[in-house]
């Protein structure tokens, strides 16, 4: 009997130890090729990711409160109040905003406009969408410190004060504005199409609904105001980017003797890869010419560079004065940095895109078909250009008069355009949102 158990046992067991051996073997063999070919870093970083996924939470965390996108009702426009403008007062804006890090691109061009709005006697509200409970403390002192902002600060969830307008500066925060009783008009300051920040799914989704809330959106650019009225019939206007020129500017003397790169492989939107492969192809065409990353801390690529991380902007405009053209990509609407790059005199080469030649509009950017090699061979022309010097101070004269002034007076023309009453309601306060 016992010896028939120990037979009956193994019958049972014998698959799962085949099944455990072809496993061994498979893992060994696939280990082997990564050493082979990518070597120990590439095993470690692979050994690394595994363990990052198998400890990550099920899900991830959403950017929104439930129950602020099961209140917002989109089949029920509320009625909103909107005080009259009067002569002598200002006009208040409530900024409703998820609270911000230090140096953010984003709400970094939320208070510039801000600034230019100060000194045209606007008075501005800053309120935090904190879905993350962090300290509101510490994200007032980031305003007060690293934004120059020293207003009126608080939490959206301790209510808003009436004002002339209330702003959405991200769809997250659109569902809040959506939601609150206060007084004034409704406006969306749009930085870029969010729904492309999420693959297409609830959140996507989600993103694209608060373009359906009848705000009226004021964008970055042209691009998003023509997307937005034709594909949502928003009421939109645009704003022209400005360049910071007391940072960013051409040095004398200084020597070029590189290319620059906006690596921000944690932002899929800025196509770390596609720049990556494109400088592995430049790199072995050019070897003398120094290639510099910045934006993250970057490692393991096959070509050297110089890692420099995350810089402020007088430190990014020394990169840039010894570059001579500079490789930015964006699948979405344009950054800041081609004109951060020209004002320098580096050439800025970028993905070509309806929404970059819009929004940029300057002859001195070279617009190249998205692939590798194309845009390793526009690299190359700018480098070996005949005449890179007046090439160069013609690029830096091409932004000389764009301000953020001008920016922020656009965005004041734009809300008082907007806050005056239709003709039928000049004698009461109710309007549409």
């Amino acid at each position: 009997m016992f010896g028939v158990g120990i037979e009956s046992a193994k019958k049972r067991f014998e698959p799962l130890m085949d099944r455990f051996r072809r496993e061994i073997g498979r893992r060994v063999r696939q280990t082997r090729q990564i050493l082979k070919h990518e070597g120990p870093r590439g095993l470690a970083d692979r050994v690394r990711r595994s363990l990052a996924q198998w400890m990550a939470p099920q899900s991830e965390r959403s950017p929104f409160r439930v129950r602020d996108v099961l209140k917002a009702d989109l089949s029920r426009p509320p009625r909103i109040t909107v005080p009259e403008i009067r002569d002598g007062e200002p006009i208040i804006v409530n900024w409703v905003m998820v609270p911000p890090g230090p140096r953010g691109g984003g709400h970094g061009t939320i208070f510039r406009i801000i600034r230019r709005l100060e000194q045209l006697g606007y008075e501005n509200r800053v309120y935090f969408y904190n879905i993350y409970r962090g300290d509101h403390d510490y994200y007032s002192s980031v305003l007060r410190q690293f934004y120059g902002f020293h207003g009126f600060i608080s939490d959206v969830d301790a209510g808003m004060n009436n004002a002339h307008a209330v702003v959405a500066t991200a769809w997250a925060t659109a569902y809040p504005v959506w939601n609150t009783p206060c007084a004034g008009k409704r406006f969306y300051f749009v930085q870029d199409f969010e729904p492309y920040f999420h693959p297409v799914g609830a959140l996507s989704l989600l993103a694209e609904n608060t373009y359906r809330m009848g705000f009226h959106a004021i964008t970055a650019g042209r691009w998003l105001a023509q997307k937005l009225n034709a594909e949502y019939g928003m009421s939109a206007d645009s704003f022209n980017f400005g360049c910071d020129t007391s940072h960013y500017g051409r040095l004398d003397q200084s020597e070029r003797n590189g290319v620059v790169f906006y690596a921000r492989p944690e932002v899929a939107r800025r196509g770390f890869e596609l720049g990556v492969m494109a400088l592995e192809i430049f790199a072995r065409r050019h070897p003398e010419i120094e290639l510099h990353f910045y934006g993250n801390r970057i490692r393991g690529l096959p070509f050297r560079f110089v890692n420099h991380g995350r810089l402020g902007p007088d430190e990014l405009n020394r990169i840039y004065n010894r570059c001579y053209a500079g490789l930015s990509l964006s699948m979405t609407n344009v950054s800041l940095v081609p004109h951060e790059m020209l004002a320098a005199g580096c050439i800025p080469v970028v993905n070509e895109a309806i929404h970059n030649r819009i929004v940029l509009d300057n002859r001195y950017v070279r617009y190249v078909r998205p692939y590798p090699e194309a845009l390793a061979s526009e690299l190359e022309a700018v480098v070996t250009s005949k005449d890179f010097e007046s090439l160069s101070c013609a690029a830096a004269a091409s932004v000389r008069g764009i301000s953020w002034e001008d920016a922020g007076s656009a965005v004041d023309a734009i809300l008082r355009r907007a806050l005056q009453p239709a003709e039928q309601n000049r004698a009461g306060l109710i309007t549409a949102i």
